[in-house]
């Protein structure tokens, strides 16, 4: 994610292409919210995200009771602040952060579509969508993509400043809702409504090319891709949630971290096989892809 025009696409387009047919395909579980309660039945205690930023030196790690806590709490801000239900539309055009894993649990846990930001071509013009933005009920955006953001025209803007700690915006906007500041004051319980059926697809798929990948429920992966391709969606977010694995999502990690830092990282954070990046691992650390949906 950098700073130039986004654009939106439904994430399940990146995750199942048009033309491949999904229908023989079951899925672990009817959605997300069932997903993520099943894993907090299994074991909520464990850590089921482990963040880190190299450009900051930040580290956040989540169990599944803990990351339940902030997907509840973010899934009602959509429900009870923007008025939001099943089959509204959501924009998300945030890198890999901790953050974006809850709001993309969140918005699927409230049965709305997902769209997920990707950089524009050089020659499209402003705000231009793969999908027309037009009902587009809200965007969550970097702070620093506010402008890109507006252009879009969604009816709520929701901006986060992806700073340690969760920190609340550096400079306020109008008409912009700070996620620091909106999100803490709502519960931490949420009654999901009943997925749609597009969503039950979805886990159909992530689960398929989790298993082609080779991940399972004793993983711990190293990932570093962020929401806007099926390679970061699968591995950071829906991969490990539908195999019972866990994520150590890895922010600005080449370019911060030499190689031997890198091997310390996974050896004191007992990762098993990593996903993103292309560095050196040591032996015995398997290096996965995950990759979309085949046409069929």
């Amino acid at each position: 994610m950098t700073g130039g025009e986004l654009r939106l696409t439904p994430a399940d387009t990146l995750l199942v292409p048009p033309g491949v047919d999904g229908s023989g395909l079951a899925a672990p579980y009817p959605g997300v919210a069932a997903a993520l309660a099943a894993r907090l039945r299994t074991d909520g205690a464990s850590p089921m995200v482990t963040f880190y930023d190299d450009a900051t030196g930040e580290r956040v790690e989540l169990s599944g009771a803990t990351l339940d806590n902030w997907v509840a709490k973010t899934a009602n801000l959509l429900v009870d602040t923007l008025g939001l239900g099943p089959g509204d539309r959501v924009g998300v055009d945030l890198p890999a952060h901790w953050l974006t894993v809850v709001v993309l649990l969140a918005a699927w846990s409230a049965g709305l579509d997902v769209l997920v930001g990707t950089e524009a071509a050089a020659d499209e013009p402003a705000g231009a969508t793969d999908e027309p933005a037009g009902d587009l009920a809200a965007l969550f955006v970097a702070e620093s993509r506010i402008e890109a953001a507006l252009a879009l025209g969604a009816d709520e803007v929701i901006a986060l400043s992806l700073r340690p700690l969760g920190a609340r915006m550096t400079h306020p906007v109008a008409g912009v809702l700070d996620f620091a500041t909106e999100v803490p004051a709502h519960g931490d319980r949420f009654a999901a409504p009943r997925p749609p059926a597009a969503q039950t697809a979805l886990l159909a798929h992530a689960a398929l090319a989790a298993v082609t990948a080779g991940l399972g429920p004793d993983d711990r992966l190293l990932a570093t891709a962020g929401p806007a391709s099926a390679q970061g969606l699968l591995s950071a977010v829906l991969g490990p949630l539908v195999t019972g694995a866990s994520v150590v999502l890895c922010r600005h990690l080449d370019g911060n971290l030499d190689d031997a830092a890198l091997a310390r990282r996974i050896a004191t954070e007992r990762v098993t096989a990593v996903c993103g990046t292309a560095r050196p691992v040591p032996a015995g650390v398997r290096r996965l892809r995950f990759d979309a949906a085949a046409e069929s």
